[in-house]
C-alpha cells in the first residue's frame, strides 16, 4: 500500500515544520513528537520518507557509503573504483522490543574465535544511514538504547565493541520519534538530547475533523488514486527541500542573531549550552527554507518555539511549554541600543551600578521555584530525596532504578549458557566451555574448534523497573485531622521518586462504603498526580474493601506485566470502620496479600494513638513507616504547587 501523502494531513503545521526543517538540516538532532494516541503522528513521519531526494550509494556496500565521499572506516571497504547505484531515501523503523544487537549490529563470535575473522552483521543503525530513523513509543524504549540512538544521531557514527573487537561506521540519519505522555516520560537527560519537540493534539473544530475522516476513508478506499491527488503539491514539497538543502551552507548567522539565540536562551533558564546551538542550527535551517540567505528575527522566533519548551521542564510535572510574552521581550532585549546624541562620549548617559544588583551578575534573579541545573531540589535549596523502598528479592523484569533482578546491564555475578541468553557472550567462560572438546573434534593446528552449544553469557545483575500500587484511605478520619495534605505530599514524594525509577504507578482509593481503581496502572506519573490533586476525602473508613480491590489489581496485572514485580503501598491510620465487622474484614483481606511487598504508611497523630496502622503492617507482613519518616525533605516546589492549586 502506497503511504499516505505528506501534503494530505490535515493541520498540523508546527508538525510539518519541525519535520521539514529536520530533513533539510539533520544536524539539528531529529524530532519529538508529543501528542495523544490517533493524532497522525506515524503517519506524518512514513509520509516524510516520501520527500527526501533519491541517495548515491555505493554498489553492494551495506552501509549505503555515498560514492563520492566512502567512509574510510567502512567495514565493507576500501570502494575505490567501486560502482555507484541510486535508490530512495530509507525510512527504517525500530520496534519497542528490539536488542541492542539488532540496533547496533552484533559480532559472529563463533567464527571470529575460531577463524579469527571479523564477521559484522550490521544493525538498524546502519541500514538508516543517510535516512529517517523513526521510533514509535520511543519512551517506553529502553533508556540504554535511547541513549544509544541519541549518541549516533549526535556523533553521526556507530560503534560496536565485542569482546575486544570494534567495529564502526557512519551513521548519519533524522531520528524522529513519536510518544504519548500518558504512557510516561523521557527522562529529562534524553529529552534534552532531542533537537526539536512538537505538541499534537487532535483539532477541536468540527469541520476540520470531518476533512480528516473524508480524506482518511478516500485513501483507504483507493490507496493509489488519492496519493496521485497530492502527487503533485509532493513532488512541490519535495523540490523546496532540495532547493533548501542546497542553499543552507551559504546562509549567514550574524552576531546580532547569534546575540538574540544566547539571550532567549539564558532568559529561558535553560542547562547548558545544546539549546543554544540546536536553536542556531534550527534558525539556520528555516532561513534557508524561507529562502534566505542571512538569519532574520523571525527565523529566531520560530527555532526557540521548537528548540525550547522541552528543555525549560524542571520536574516531570511541569507542563511543556513556552511563554511567548517572554520570548518577545527577549528578543527586544537582544536589539543593540540606537546610537543617540549623547553616546558619543565615553560613560555618557551611563549609570553606576546599583548597590543592589552587584556588578558581574546583572542583576539577575531567580524567579520563584527555579534552580539552576538539572537536579531537583526543595523549597529551602536542598536536594530532593525521598526514602527509596524496594521489592524483596531478586527479579527478571525490565530495566529501572529501584529493586535488584537479573538483567542485560550490571555487574557480572555469572554465567550461563545460550539457552539462556542474557547479556553479552563471556569470553573467557566460552573458551573454558570448548577446551575439553578440542581433541575430539579433531583439532590440528592452533586454531580453536566451537560449537554453539559452546557459548556462554554473563549473568549480570543491576536493578529493575516495578509496579508501584497506591492504596490510600480518603475516609473522613484522614480529613478531619488535615493530614490529607501532607499524605499528598507525601504520595507526590514517591511518584516523583517512580517516575525518576522507571516504575509503573496505579491508584486504588477507598472512602464512604467502598473502594475504586482510581487510576489503572500506568507508566505516567502525571496522570497518577492529577488523580491523587482530585482526590474527595470524607465518610467512614471501607478498610477491608480497599485492600480487596488492591489485591484484584494485582492480580490483573500479574496476567498483563506478569515480569514486572510489585510494591504495595498502603497510606491510612489503620482505622477499619464501615460495614458489619469491620476490623476482622480488614484482618483477613490483609492477609490474602501475604508475600507481596507492602509498606504501611501510618498517618494516625495526636497524643492518643491506637497502633492501628502498625497491627496491619504485622498481617500484611509489611514494612511499618510513619508517615513523616517517607520523604522529610520531599517539599519541592513542584510538589508546593500542585498541592496549593489542588487546596
Amino acid at each position: 500500500m502506497r503511504p499516505y501523502p505528506f501534503t494530505a494531513v490535515v493541520g498540523m503545521p508546527d508538525l510539518r515544520l519541525a519535520l521539514v526543517l529536520s530533513a533539510i538540516s539533520p544536524a539539528i538532532g531529529g524530532v519529538l513528537v508529543r501528542g495523544e494516541k490517533g493524532t497522525a503522528k506515524s503517519t506524518m513521519v512514513r509520509a516524510l520518507a516520501g520527500l527526501l531526494p533519491e541517495v548515491d550509494v555505493v554498489e553492494g556496500c551495506r552501509f549505503s557509503c555515498d560514492p563520492a565521499r566512502p567512509d574510510p572506516a567502512c567495514p565493507d571497504g576500501p570502494h575505490t573504483g567501486a560502482t555507484a547505484t541510486r535508490r530512495p531515501a530509507r525510512l527504517v523503523e525500530l520496534p519497542v522490543g528490539a536488542a541492542e544487537d539488532r540496533v547496533v549490529g552484533s559480532l559472529n563470535l563463533e567464527r571470529a574465535l575460531s577463524e579469527g575473522v571479523t564477521d559484522y552483521q550490521p544493525g538498524l543503525l546502519a541500514a538508516a544511514h543517510r535516512g529517517l530513523l523513526y521510533v514509535d513509543e520511543v519512551n517506553l524504549l529502553h533508556d540504554h538504547l535511547v541513549d544509544t540512538l541519541l549518541d549516533a544521531a549526535a556523533m553521526g557514527r556507530a560503534t560496536v565493541e565485542r569482546e575486544g573487537v570494534s567495529v564502526s561506521h557512519a551513521a548519519r540519519f533524522v531520528l524522529i520519534g513519536t510518544m504519548n505522555p500518558e504512557e510516561g516520560e523521557l527522562r529529562p537527560q534524553l529529552l534534552d538530547r532531542f533537537g526539536l519537540t512538537v505538541e499534537v493534539a487532535s483539532s477541536r473544530d468540527p469541520e476540520q475533523r470531518a476533512e480528516v475522516i473524508r480524506r482518511r476513508l478516500a485513501y483507504e478506499a483507493d490507496p493509489d488514486v488519492f496519493a496521485a491527488r497530492y502527487a503533485d503539491e509532493d513532488a512541490a514539497l519535495a523540490s523546496e527541500i532540495q532547493a533548501a538543502q542546497k542553499l543552507l551552507p551559504s546562509v549567514e548567522l550574524t552576531d546580532d542573531a547569534l546575540r538574540q539565540i544566547a539571550e532567549v536562551c539564558a532568559s529561558f533558564d535553560v542547562d547548558g549550552m545544546r539549546a543554544d546551538i540546536v536553536t542556531a542550527r534550527t534558525a539556520v535551517a528555516h532561513a534557508a527554507w524561507a529562502g534566505r540567505t542571512e538569519v532574520s528575527t523571525e527565523d529566531v522566533r520560530v527555532a526557540a518555539r521548537l528548540a525550547l519548551p522541552h528543555r525549560r521542564r524542571r520536574n516531570p510535572f511541569d507542563a511543556p511549554g513556552i511563554d511567548e510574552e517572554q520570548l518577545e521581550q527577549a528578543l527586544r532585549d537582544a536589539e543593540p541600543p540606537e546610537p543617540g546624541p549623547e553616546d558619543d562620549g565615553p560613560g555618557s548617559g551611563s549609570e553606576a551600578p546599583s548597590e543592589a544588583q552587584p556588578e558581574g551578575d546583572g542583576g539577575q534573579t531567580p524567579a520563584a521555584g527555579q534552580q539552576g541545573g538539572g537536579e531537583q531540589r526543595t523549597g529551602s535549596g536542598k536536594p530532593f530525596k525521598a526514602r527509596l523502598f524496594r521489592v524483596a528479592g531478586v527479579g527478571e523484569g525490565e530495566r529501572g532504578r529501584r529493586s535488584r533482578a537479573i538483567t542485560e546491564a550490571g555487574r557480572t555475578i555469572g554465567v550461563q549458557p545460550a539457552s539462556v541468553r542474557a547479556g553479552k557472550p563471556h569470553l573467557v567462560a566460552t573458551l573454558r566451555s570448548a577446551a575439553p572438546h578440542q581433541r575430539d573434534r579433531g583439532r590440528s593446528g592452533p586454531g580453536l574448534v566451537l560449537r554453539k552449544g559452546d557459548l556462554r553469557y554473563a549473568r549480570r545483575e543491576g536493578n529493575e523497573g516495578n509496579l508501584v500500587l497506591f492504596c490510600v484511605d480518603a475516609s473522613g478520619s484522614m480529613g478531619a485531622r488535615s493530614r490529607m495534605r501532607e499524605v499528598k505530599t507525601a504520595v507526590l514524594s514517591l511518584l516523583l521518586d517512580a517516575y525518576q525509577r522507571r516504575d509503573k504507578v496505579g491508584l486504588v482509593t477507598f472512602r464512604a462504603q467502598g473502594a475504586e481503581l482510581a487510576l489503572p496502572p500506568t507508566i505516567s506519573v502525571e496522570a497518577a498526580a492529577a488523580r491523587l490533586e482530585a482526590l474527595p476525602t470524607g465518610g467512614r473508613t471501607p478498610l477491608a474493601e480497599g485492600l480487596l480491590e488492591a489485591a484484584r489489581v494485582l492480580r490483573v496485572e500479574e496476567l498483563r506485566d506478569p515480569r514486572r514485580r510489585p510494591l504495595l503501598v498502603v497510606v491510612t491510620d489503620g482505622r477499619a470502620t464501615s460495614g458489619p465487622d469491620a476490623v476482622r474484614r480488614s484482618q483477613a483481606a490483609a492477609e490474602l496479600l501475604a508475600g507481596v511487598t507492602a509498606v504501611v504508611m501510618d498517618c494516625e497523630s495526636g497524643r492518643m494513638r491506637l497502633g492501628l496502622a502498625a497491627e496491619l503492617a504485622e498481617h500484611l507482613g509489611a514494612e511499618h513507616v510513619p508517615l513523616g519518616e517517607v520523604a522529610a525533605d520531599s517539599l519541592t516546589s513542584a510538589v508546593k504547587s500542585r498541592l496549593g492549586r489542588a487546596a
